[in-house]
Formats: C-alpha cells, structure tokens, sequence
C-alpha cells in the first residue's frame, strides 16, 4: 500500500482528489468537509510519526505535517482519523489543519501513574482482540480487552490463533465463550491461513477492522496472511515465557484489495481501563442484569440482603470469579477517576496561579496597584 515515492513528492497536486475513493468517506464526512473551500483536500492517517502523518488520499499515500494550531489546542491526528489537508504544491507544502468527526475511538488509560487517555485508532467499525493458545490465553485479560473495545462503540470480534499448536481448540472457544456472551470467538492459525474464511463477514469494503492484542500472538502474521503479502515483519516467540517481541513499532493503516481496511497495532503491556465504565457494563452484562433486582439500588454486591447477584452466584448462574473480576475492575475504575480529578485540580491551581504571577508582574511594570 505505502508508495514510498509518492509519500515523498510535494509536487503532487491533490486539490481534485476525489474523496468518495477514501475508504470509509461518508455523506456525514462529506458534509463536514464541505465547509472548506480553496486549496484544501480530505485524506485518511494511515500512520503518525511524531509531528508527520501519511495519509491516505484518492490513489496516493502522502507526507504531511500537522499544523501547529493544532498542536496547541491539543488536537492530535491518529490513524484512522479523517483529515482536512491544507496543499499548497507552489511552497510544497501540505498540512493537516484539522480533524473530520470521529465516528468512534478506541482509548485507553495512560500507561504507568498518568491520568489521561490514550487514543489508539478511530472510526473503526470491528475490533479484533487477537489471543493465542498457551499462555497468552487469559480470560481476565480478554475481559479488560472487552471493556475498552465497548467504549469505542465499535464492535468486538475474538481472534483464537495459534490453534495448530492446540489438540482441543473446542474446549479453548469454551472457556473463551463463557465470559463473551454473544460476541463471536473464531479459532483460525494465520499462520497456516486456516479459518480466515470465518472473518469475511467483517471485512466489508469501506469498513474498518482493527487488531489489538499482545505482542507474539500473531496480528502481523494475520495482517500477512490476509493482504497475501509480506507487509509486516514478524519474529518468534521466546520459549521461556511464551511473550511475543516488539515487531510492529506503529500503528499503520492497511487497505485490501476489496477496498476494506485493516489497522495493526503494537502489542499492549498494559491495559488501562481509563474511561470505560460504560463499556464494563457490557462486558458483565449478566452482573448488570442480576442487579436490577437487588434490593438496594445502591448494591455493591458484596454482603448486603436482598443481593440478587450474589443470589445468582450462589444458585451457579454467575461465576464467582466472574463477580470478583467485576468488583476489582470497578475499583480500579473509581481510583482512574479520582487520580483524572486530581490532576484536572492540580492544572487549574497551576493555571491560577501562572495568572497571579503575569498580574504581579504587569503591575510591577506598570505601576499601578
């Protein structure tokens, strides 16, 4: 997909780009761009790196930067977002001057002690979480994967790979299956191409398929398998631990032939529910439903009468692990609020007190008191 020459040329002229050859334009899309006028032109991020985006254009992928107007107000492009480019082949320059509506957006909680968002890939239609048999098999993990993938109001799809490796992929789909619901779980090994068929259905020309999942468990071989070629590198497993290395370093937007788009991702270390609570929801659905007939609206499911959850865990309907999985994220929830509200009081009180300074300083200069 990525034509390296016409990434680097500045003298491509793209004022009559059509946009309805992006995949994924829309009369929403259309409707948003049709404010601007002159020498501008929609795009789609195919990648980012740093202050440089390629975007995907009407037949090309082109370099280009991101205005700093954009920077200052914190407005970041990431792939799969819909762009406005500013091209001006006369200085050869293009621009990304600002972001087209973001259909859905998958997030997470920022790695490490940090409080904010981050925004891995928008408008997407699918997400597959990709897991593998062995040891990257875990259901808690699958559930936290759910969670986020919920927020992003697109839909989940669960990848099980590696199942040559497995003599009873069936029982693996169980275990999967009985904290899914009726998300779908298609067992395939990319690296045999078995099983592909069964993702058909989601790779729908001018729709968005994402990867997530962690490192080793086979989306750059899946990506490999389904383009029909080479476009990622992909590297062994270590035999110790079973953990997958690093091979894909940035998230890149691929394109199939029958006009679907697949976007790959870094293997994730850590998932950070961030803002997700709608989302958790979801994914303990059945907790959810149980607790509508509490007997106290405000249950915490843990040791009150009249709990209709715990009820059910006791007459088999809920797992116990299950319950506790729930408790445990929704704890971890409550303290990724409270840490966002105490940085959101500590940046005003920094904010107050810069304006306390400038104030001493103009009536320094001024005289005034």
């Amino acid at each position: 997909m990525n034509n390296h020459n016409e990434a680097k040329s500045s003298g491509h002229n793209l004022a009559h780009s059509d946009p309805n050859k992006i995949p994924g334009w829309n009369e929403d899309l259309e409707l948003a761009f049709s404010a601007y006028k002159g020498p501008y032109t929609p795009g789609r991020v195919a990648s980012r790196h740093k202050t440089v985006c390629e975007v995907l254009v009407s037949g090309a992928v082109v370099q280009a930067g991101i205005s700093g107007a954009l920077l200052k107000i914190g407005k970041q492009p990431v792939v799969g977002d819909f762009v406005v480019l500013l091209d001006q082949p006369e200085l050869g320059s293009r621009m990304v001057v600002n972001i087209l509506p973001r259909r859905t957006c998958l997030s997470r909680g920022a790695a490490g002690d940090g409080s904010g968002e981050q925004v891995i890939a928008v408008n997407l239609d699918t997400i597959f979480i990709v897991t593998s048999v062995g040891k990257d098999l875990n259901l808690r993990r699958l559930e936290r994967y759910l969670a986020i993938v919920y927020s992003s109001g697109a839909n989940p799809v669960i990848l099980l790979n590696k199942i040559d490796l497995e003599d009873k992929p069936t029982r693996l789909v169980e275990k999967i299956q009985s904290i899914t619901g009726d998300v779908p779980v298609i067992p395939l090994s990319a690296l045999s191409k078995t099983g592909l068929d069964e993702l058909s259905p989601y790779l729908n020309p001018g729709e968005t398929v994402a990867l997530i999942g962690s490192s080793g468990v086979g989306k750059s071989t899946l990506i490999n398998a389904l383009l029909g070629e080479t476009v990622q590198k992909t590297g062994d497993i270590r035999k110790d631990d079973e953990k997958g290395r690093h091979t894909t370093t940035v998230r890149q937007l691929f394109l199939l032939s029958n006009g679907a788009v697949l976007i790959d991702n870094p293997g994730i270390r850590e998932i950070q529910l961030g803002d997700s609570a709608d989302g958790l929801e979801k994914a303990f659905s059945e907790i959810v439903d149980a607790a509508r007939n509490c007997k106290f609206k405000d249950c915490t499911h843990r040791d009150e009468p009249g709990c209709a959850v715990l009820k059910a865990v006791e007459d088999g309907l809920i797992r116990e692990e299950r319950l506790a999985s729930y408790h445990r994220l929704t704890e971890e929830l409550i303290f990724q609020s409270k840490k966002a509200e105490i940085g959101l009081k500590r940046l005003e009180k920094e904010k107050y007190k810069e304006i306390a300074v400038n104030i001493k300083k103009y009536r320094k200069f001024t005289g005034k008191s």
